[in-house]
């Protein structure tokens, strides 16, 4: 459901990393962009209303309302919004393996 409203929401460069078994925090990460720190919001308030309306309860989020990085923790699943530029600065994927081969570019 993530990736779908991720997809509707116009989010680019998604990727999907499997942290089963490689830490506690949670099962899998998604790190997403925006194009800008209100499309980063808006993506960042899709995934929320998401989760409420599917009975997941409120999410917790960081980030808001400056939206340069958004992260939403949904339990098993953490979801990062970045402006492209604040992006490439972390660098999460590298820093989470995502150029191992169970890492997925979905887009």
């Amino acid at each position: 459901m993530i990736l779908a409203c991720l997809d509707d929401s116009k989010a680019e460069e998604i990727v999907s990393i499997d942290l089963y078994g490689r830490t506690s925090i949670a099962d899998h990460m998604i790190i997403a962009s925006g194009r800008s720190n209100t499309h980063v919001g808006s993506i960042a308030d899709h995934i929320i209303k998401m989760c409420k309306e599917a009975g997941y309860g409120t999410p917790r989020v960081e980030g808001m309302p400056h939206n340069d990085w958004v992260l939403v923790d949904a339990g098993d699943i953490i979801v990062h919004i970045f402006r492209p530029d604040v992006r490439r600065f972390y660098n999460l994927e590298k820093m989470w393996g995502a150029d191992r081969p169970d890492e997925t570019k979905l887009s």
